[in-house]
């Protein structure tokens, strides 16, 4: 079965409280276990960024419900499509603290094909700074 990713960026809404904005992302990876969608969100306190994959079906769904969500607006995809494995095998859905600049250059990145960049490029892909974001993350459990 092939696996699908989608991203993309959004306005958190005006009086959504940083409380539940972590309830979203807690109620979110229960949801996704059932889809079989894993994730994480970046949040710099105003923006959005949501990184999805998993089985066609199950991301449909998944980003259905976003897409109905109340607690953000001004959507906008990245880009979606097949990718060869999992990034987040083990986060179903995972909330990580970014800076403006970080997310500024995630949405502006290059995100074709899902692909970093090569050792011999000077330009990062929208991937490359994803995984820099989340690196510090990585072998953390969820709070």
């Amino acid at each position: 079965m092939a696996i699908r990713a989608l991203v993309y960026s959004s306005q958190i809404a005006p009086n959504l409280s940083l409380d539940r904005v972590d309830d979203l992302a807690r109620d979110a990876g229960r949801f996704n276990v059932q889809a079989g969608v894993t994730g994480v969100l970046l949040f710099d306190g105003v923006r959005f960024l949501q990184y999805i994959e998993g089985p066609e079906d199950g991301l449909n769904v998944v980003y259905a419900r976003i897409l109905s969500s109340t607690s953000h607006f001004e959507i906008k995809e990245l880009a979606q499509g097949i990718i060869i494995g999992r990034r987040f095998p083990y986060w179903s859905m995972r909330l990580v603290p970014a800076d403006g600049e970080d997310l500024d250059f995630v949405n502006t990145g290059s995100w074709a094909g899902f692909s970093r960049s090569d050792e011999s490029s000077k330009f990062q892909t929208g991937v490359d700074r994803l995984a820099t974001i989340i690196a510090p993350e990585l072998g953390r459990e969820a709070h």
